[in-house]
């Protein structure tokens, strides 16, 4: 099944997962030494943010995506996203 939507991944991730993305539909941006200036001037135009443990996400940054849908933590743990704003927001935590 293909999927459509653009994807920021704001932390180094394998390269099987960016062409699995890809490979399903997605447009991916690999931005993993994104800085937090970037991020929030262009995080309007993303469904999907993916980030590891370098990117911490914000209420600010929450705020700014207003077309995300989806915020997925590659790891264990949700200690670098704000919960309660993402789920203020609607937005589903992966």
């Amino acid at each position: 099944m293909l999927a459509t939507g653009k994807v920021l991944i704001c932390d180094s991730i394998d390269q099987i997962g960016i062409d699995s993305l890809i490979r399903a539909g997605m447009t991916v941006d690999y931005k993993p030494d994104i800085k937090m200036n970037e991020l929030i001037s262009s995080i309007k135009d993303y469904q999907i943010i993916i980030v590891r443990s370098r990117t911490k996400i914000t209420a600010d940054i929450i705020d700014a995506a207003n077309s995300a849908k989806i915020i997925a933590r590659v790891g264990v743990g949700l200690d670098n996203i704000d919960v309660s704003a993402a789920e203020a927001n609607n937005d589903s935590i992966i």
